[in-house]
């Protein structure tokens, strides 16, 4: 029903903006002129044309409140499908120490090496 009324709006919306892109913006309607006896003339064809965009416009508002209300009462839980999850680390600091609220891991710290001692570190020329 869903998936009828959907396509039954795309093409009221496929319609609509037709009828719209046919009228001229000075209210004349296909662009035509004509004599004033005949089926469609100039002031018939505007006429037909905004009733038809108004009807159009009805239907698709319509169609659209129809389709969101089925679409919340029929709504299911979603579920998470957790097939791919793996464990992940505790995430930690920059500075390797654990963040607030996470429990300390067993890592031994990073042993500083002294320099050798022939050679005096880089001092930044001012």
């Amino acid at each position: 029903m869903f998936t009828f009324l959907l396509i039954v709006q795309t093409l009221v919306a496929a319609a609509l903006v037709a009828v719209i892109l046919m009228q001229r913006s000075e209210g004349g309607g296909l662009g035509v002129g004509g004599s004033s006896s005949g089926f469609m003339t100039a002031r018939g064809a505007a006429d037909f044309l905004t009733r038809s965009t108004a009807v159009l416009a009805a239907i698709f508002i319509a169609l659209a409140i129809l389709l969101a209300a089925i679409a919340g009462v029929s709504r299911d839980q979603p579920t998470i499908d957790t097939s791919l999850a793996r464990p992940s680390a505790p995430a930690t600091s920059p500075t390797g120490t654990p963040l607030p609220g996470q429990q300390p891991t067993q890592q031994q710290p990073a042993e500083q090496t002294p320099a050798p001692a022939g050679e005096q570190p880089a001092v930044p020329v001012q």
